[in-house]
């Protein structure tokens, strides 16, 4: 399921990692500094094409062509919000889509990136839920939307070549469903030889996966992020499936265990759901849930979709919701809600457009 089919058996140079790139190269019969050449042409410059590698010999990159590959995603289409936010719609090589959007600010510029096609998590709120999962996206082709977007934003302005400053693993699927692909490309991207990625700036959201938030704090030193949206099990089993598996009591549990260096904080997204999670007893109930954790709360007004019953809240409640948990203590804020006018924003994405092989079924 990790890969296309059609490409399992040719390595992919861009998901591998600097010592397994190396050793390729070395079974190539190369020297070092050409694995050193092509993981910087790769990480660095986004190489799309081996034709790109200009400062390696004809004769490599045609070698290099017929015995490895590079995970592509090409940009299908990309749309603009009134608001400055662009949705990338990649087509991946073995014809789906897969959605990521830029969010440009005053001081920063943020991808959403999208971790699998589709997503299994069945959340009732949610577009993308209502696609199913298809496959996992490889390393490479994580790498390739953060890569494209990078270019094409850096096009905008040449005179910073890596134009994204912050990346947030909240896009299509569940990144703790794809622990390795995920980790792979996070350690790609942090590399110093690379685009070299502060782990200040990389923030991955999960829905509840108690075991893998144990083994990303374990693993990694991410930035982690609880997709929450409820305050009683009764409403998370409603809104979200994995909660009868893993009940607020065990994610809670996981979150406490997980370690923060100092100054920093775990984010819960709580999306406000008109009538079902939005009163001032549930945000006492939420007080009650991370007392004592180092919290940051996301209030998301619900981006409506006319194919889902639910409804956003009026500013008005969300705000008395925000205030309730600030005089508690909490860090609390209601979320700018991105992009809604090209479906762009939290819970949106749902690749519209159909691909060729599902053309046909």
């Amino acid at each position: 399921m990790d890969q296309p089919s059609d490409t399992n058996a040719t390595p992919d140079l861009r998901g591998m990692s600097r010592d397994a790139l190396a050793d390729f190269i070395s079974r190539l019969g190369q020297k070092p500094f050409r694995a050193r050449q092509i993981f910087a042409w790769l990480h660095r410059r986004g190489a799309r094409s081996f034709d790109e590698m200009t400062d390696l010999s004809l004769e490599l990159r045609q070698r290099l062509a017929a015995t490895a590959r590079l995970s592509a995603m090409d940009v299908d289409e990309v749309q603009i919000s009134s608001d400055g936010t662009r949705k990338f719609r990649f087509r991946t090589v073995d014809d789906h889509f897969v959605e990521a959007v830029f969010m440009p600010e005053t001081d920063r510029r943020t991808l959403c990136v999208s971790t699998q096609i589709g997503c299994p998590m069945g959340c009732a709120f949610c577009r993308t839920a209502r696609l199913g999962l298809t496959r996992n996206l490889t390393a490479g082709e994580i790498l390739a939307q953060i890569y494209e977007v990078n270019r094409a934003v850096a096009a905008i302005d040449e005179s910073d070549k890596r134009a994204l400053t912050n990346l947030v693993f909240m896009g299509m699927g569940e990144p703790f469903l794809n622990f390795d692909n995920l980790t792979n490309a996070l350690a790609l991207l942090q590399d110093d030889a690379g685009l070299n990625f502060s782990r200040r700036h990389i923030t991955v959201s999960t829905s509840g996966i108690v075991p893998m938030i144990d083994r990303f704090g374990a693993e990694t030193d991410n930035k982690l992020a609880i997709s929450l949206n409820a305050s009683t099990d009764a409403q998370r089993d409603a809104l979200m499936p994995v909660n009868r598996r893993y009940p607020l009591a065990d994610l809670v549990a996981a979150c406490r265990r997980f370690p923060l260096r100092q100054g920093r904080r775990i984010t819960f997204e709580y999306v406000l759901l008109d009538g079902l999670n939005d009163t001032l007893d549930d945000a006492r109930r939420v007080i009650a849930l991370l007392r004592g954790i180092e919290a940051k709360v996301n209030l998301i007004p619900y981006n409506e979709s006319p194919d889902l019953p639910f409804r956003s809240v009026p500013m008005e409640r969300a705000e008395a919701f925000r205030d309730h948990l600030l005089r508690a203590g909490l860090v609390a804020v209601i979320r700018k809600n991105r992009g809604r006018d090209i479906l762009a924003a939290c819970g949106q994405l749902a690749a519209q457009g159909i691909a060729r092989d599902q053309a046909t079924n």
